[in-house]
This record gives C-alpha cells, structure tokens and sequence, in this order.
C-alpha cells in the first residue's frame, strides 16, 4: 500500500500578490511606486552632497543638517499624514504625500544659497515622512493576515529600487555634467513622481472592510488616543523601537558614500561598486526578512537582525584601507541586514493599532524615530566621518531592548 501523504501543499511563491485582488494589487503598485520614488527624492542630495559641499563651500558639520532637518521635518509630515490617513483616506493621503516630496525636491535644484536648500530640504521631509505610512497602511489593509508580513516587506523593498535608480541616474549625471549644474540635475529628476500621482488618483482606492470600521468610529486620527489606556505602552516603547532602528540606519545612508570617497580614497566608479553590492543587498534583505517576519514573527526577526547589523556596521568602518575587496564582500551583508530589520515594520505597526488609529500611531511612532535618530549623522558629521560610524550601531541595541515592551502579532487579524 503506498503511503498518502498529509503535509498540506505548498503556496506558490507569489501567492500573497494574487490573494491582494485586483483593486488591491493596485493599490500595492501605487504603494511601492511612491515609496520607491520616495526613497529617489531622499537619495539624490546624499549622492549629489560631495558636489553641494564644494559649490556652497561648506563644512561636513553643515552638511548634515540636511540629513537631520529633513529626517526631523519628516517626523511632523509623518505624524501629520497618520491623522489625514485616519480621517480622510490612506489614498488621498498618499496622493498629498507624493506630491509635496515632489515639488520641493525639484524647488532644491533651484536653491540660490545654502541657507534656502536647507529650507527647501526641510519641506521635502514633510511629504518624505508621511508616504510611508499611508502607503503601507492602505496595503496592509488589503493583505491577509497569512501573509500580511511579507507583502507590506515587498513595499520596504521599493526603498532599494529607488536608491538604486538614484545611484545609476547620479553616476551617469556626476560623470557627464559640469559640478556646478550636475547635482541641480539631480534634483529636478525628482519631477518623475507626479505621474504616480495621477496614476493613484484614477486608479487606486481604500480598501471596503478598513474603510467601514474607520468611517464607523467615533474618534479618530487622534494623537490623545494613542497615548491613552493600552495604547500608550505600545505608542512609547514602537517610538523607541523606530528610533533605534532608523538612528543606526541612517547614519550609514547619510555618511558611507563620502566616507567611501574621502576616508577610503575610493574613485566615483568605485564607489558605485560598493554601493551597488550594498544596494542589492538591501533590495534582497527587504523581500527575505518579509518571508522571516512571517516565518519566525515580528518580534524575533528584528532581534535577529538588529544583533548582525550592529556587528556589520563596526567591521566595514573598521577593516584596513587595504582589504579593499574584503569591504566589497561585506557591503552585499551590511544592506541585507540593515534592510531585512525593516521589513515587518509595515505590517507589525499596523497590527497593534486599530483601525480607527492606526494611521496616526503608525506615522507618529515610525517618524519619531526618524526625527530623534536624525540627530546621529549630525553627530557624526562633527565628530568625524570614519570610527564614528559605528555609534550607530548602540541604536540597534535599542531597538531590541524595545521590544520588551511590545507583543508578538504574527498571524493576527486587524482590528
């Protein structure tokens, strides 16, 4: 008699895109085009920074205000976009959200002086803080509890696309245009977007079932009732979990193509090899840590990767200027890592507020990180670009000494 077996049959890899529908594989495309997109608009002033610093002769201390006013604007555009996404829709939100980042990354290629592209800069963060949050909400929305985890990672991972389109679009624009006009370029390349806007606005729409419990509630996108009752630990300890998370990330995002540069003696070409094995690292760490969030859940996957990203962090900036190729290796693993730790952000955020709040304790609690960890490159930037780097890795342990404090929701329905 041949034995029958009971294992239940296997789900085909890209069974969570197909479980979306149609309305919601829509809303998965606007999602991860805006947040791809996004990230570009973030990443041409710290590919474009070495040219901005010679052009505006200022110091490295001066530069990095542009990372911390935009990250810290971000957490007020962040906080702002989680109580419009409650109140009037995740995807006229989203629409408000790509269209500020938009018009004041191209107003950057215009700035006169230093002064008026750092206020430039500053409202970029507004619309850079609140995209995230209402697109990862509205997909979130539509995701089955089963893979929820993974399908709101696939969005994070639209943040490696658009740092790679950054890289490629400054490589060719740094090489060929003069250094005066080249990183101006760079930033009115961020007028792509606005098509996504119009795309969204014809096609995409709020998910029914979220729609009617949020319509149905009394209160909501109130920043009181996240810091009231149960909401209150999980709104104080998500904060310091977001904050150790991006303070650790952000260092590196802001500093390592300059330190590659400068400390390292690397050529532009060079550094786009580093970068690019960084870049495919990210992009790779972003869709795996989406299948582990669901795998091992939430909680035990940021763990796992806050723990390898900090000893990353230490050993690229410390290795010798001669293992060069050993730096190379090392860049695929750093981006995995420091990626993969995102990746169940999404979807963790989302399961532990309710409907009627989970825009505004999902915008606030991720971009106050983003603001309080904007703070590290400034600090780096008047330290010192080389060892310093590695304080960013005392915010990955942060991050998972937070989680003390929060819950699994692995496999958890929405409320």
């Amino acid at each position: 008699m041949n034995a029958t077996s009971t294992a239940p049959p296997k789900a085909p890899p890209f069974d969570w895109y197909r479980s979306l529908g149609g309305r919601g594989r829509r809303a998965f495309i606007g999602a991860f085009g805006g947040y791809g997109l996004d990230s570009y608009d973030y990443w041409v002033l710290p590919l474009g920074l070495t040219s901005i610093i010679a052009f505006f002769n200022i110091s490295t201390g001066q530069a990095g205000l542009f990372s911390t006013v935009t990250l810290v604007t971000s957490a007020f555009g962040g906080a702002v976009a989680g109580v419009l996404a409650d109140r009037i829709g995740r995807v006229r939100t989203l629409q408000l959200t790509v269209g500020t980042y938009t018009v004041f990354t191209v107003l950057c290629g215009f700035a006169p002086n230093f002064e008026t592209l750092l206020a430039f800069r500053a409202l970029q963060g507004i619309g850079f803080g609140g995209e995230w949050a209402a697109g990862a909400i509205l997909v979130a929305e539509y995701a089955s509890s089963k893979y929820r985890g993974r399908t709101v990672a696939f969005v994070q991972s639209a943040w490696a696309v658009g740092w790679g389109l950054a890289l490629l679009v400054s490589t060719v624009v740094l090489s060929t245009a003069g250094p005066d006009i080249a990183w101006r370029i760079l930033f009115w390349t961020g007028v792509i977007p606005a098509l996504l806007v119009l795309w969204v606005r014809r096609y995409v729409k709020d998910a029914d079932q979220a729609t009617e419990r949020r319509e149905k509630a009394e209160k909501r996108g109130s920043f009181l009732a996240i810091f009231r009752g149960d909401l209150l630990r999980t709104t104080l300890f998500a904060s310091l979990l977001a904050t150790g998370v991006q303070g650790g990330y952000y260092t590196l995002a802001t500093w390592l193509p300059l330190y590659l540069k400068n400390t390292r003696g690397l050529s532009v070409v060079n550094t786009g090899g580093y970068l690019t094995s960084v870049i495919i690292g990210s992009f790779i760490g972003y869709v795996c840590g989406g299948y582990l969030t669901d795998l091992l859940g939430r909680k035990k996957t940021i763990v796992l990767f806050s723990v390898l990203s900090a000893g990353l962090i230490v050993a690229y900036t410390q290795l010798p200027q001669s293992a060069g190729n050993l730096m190379l290796v090392l860049g695929f693993p750093l981006g995995f890592c420091m990626s993969a730790i995102f990746s169940g952000f999404g979807a963790y955020l989302a399961e532990l507020y309710p409907t009627a709040q989970r825009g505004t304790g999902q915008g606030f609690t991720y971009n106050f990180g983003r603001a309080v960890g904007a703070a590290f490159p400034t600090v780096v930037g008047f330290l010192g670009v080389g060892g310093a780097l590695a304080i960013g890795a005392i915010g990955y342990g942060v991050a998972a000494l937070s989680l003390l404090g929060l819950p699994e929701t692995r496999g958890s329905d929405l409320k």
